[in-house]
């Protein structure tokens, strides 16, 4: 499948292009994923997920693929983009390009970090971007990503309530909740993981939710989709419980699935064409 991208947006001065960095240096070579572009302000960071690792263990794998999601940095938004202020254009036109949102939003105070609009105010700042996201005729999933760099415990749980949408908090100084904010933006772009497994290597696959298995199958190859004629399925705590693929057929929990099958996170796949 082509790939997915979630956008990090927010005022300037919010730790936006920290949090990018923070991200990247958790990237992968992108030679193994099609449709990469070597861009500065592309990351492609994988996706924490340890039935990978058991996988590859089980399987004695050579090398391990994971997941992955697309995270693209976009030029902080000022007030007014929607009318070309700033590099408002320029700003919008990346934002339709991404699949998902995630929302940058300042809770921390720091004087020698000047706030753009004079004051911290986090549910004024959301306003301000989703407002012009409107205004741009855009409103995709978002996910808000509270940045808590040194920010009262106070200040984080007022916020939290009043909040439009699904959250993580993170500390891109530290590192922490990192893996918590590539996990939900998977989810937020409503993919799921299936596998495959073997000597050569184990490999996480990306598909939407609901893809009937030859819609998953094109994630691999586009004849896996166009030449489907069977799958072999064994969810991922089912191989698990065996304890190999042989042990797996032998208890006759190796299925057959056809055209329809709807693929289940998780999923352990051989496809037949």
């Amino acid at each position: 499948m082509s790939k997915l991208s979630v956008g990090i947006v927010g005022l300037p001065n919010v730790g936006k292009s920290t949090l990018f960095n923070a991200l990247t240096k958790k990237s992968v070579p992108a030679e193994n994923y099609p449709f990469c572009t070597i861009d500065p302000s592309v990351g492609i960071v994988p996706v924490p997920d340890t039935r990978l690792d058991n996988l590859a263990e089980m399987s004695k794998s050579k090398k391990q693929i994971p997941a992955v999601v697309e995270f693209v940095d976009i030029a902080g938004l000022v007030k007014g983009a929607s009318q070309g202020e700033g590099l408002g254009n320029k700003f919008l036109s990346h934002i339709r390009e991404v699949d998902a949102v995630a929302e940058v939003v300042r809770i921390f105070e720091d004087d020698a970090i000047i706030h753009v609009a004079g004051k911290v105010d986090p549910l004024f700042d959301i306003e301000v971007i989703n407002l012009e996201l409107e205004l741009g005729g855009i409103n995709k999933p978002t996910l808000y990503v509270l940045n808590t760099s040194e920010a009262s415990e106070k200040n984080v749980r007022e916020v939290i309530p009043k909040l439009p949408g699904p959250y993580v908090e993170v500390d891109p100084i530290f590192g922490t909740g990192l893996e918590n904010l590539i996990k939900k933006s998977y989810e937020l772009l409503d993919l799921i993981t299936f596998f495959t497994t073997g000597e050569k290597e184990s490999r996480a696959w990306t598909t939407k939710r609901n893809a009937t298995a030859p819609e998953a199958g094109k994630s691999i190859h586009t004849d896996f989709q166009d030449k489907f004629i069977r799958a072999e399925v064994i969810s991922y705590d089912k191989l698990m419980e065996a304890g190999s693929y042989a042990a797996a057929r032998a208890k006759g929990w190796v299925r057959t699935e056809g055209k329809e099958y709807i693929v289940k996170d998780g999923d352990v796949i051989e496809f037949l064409i």
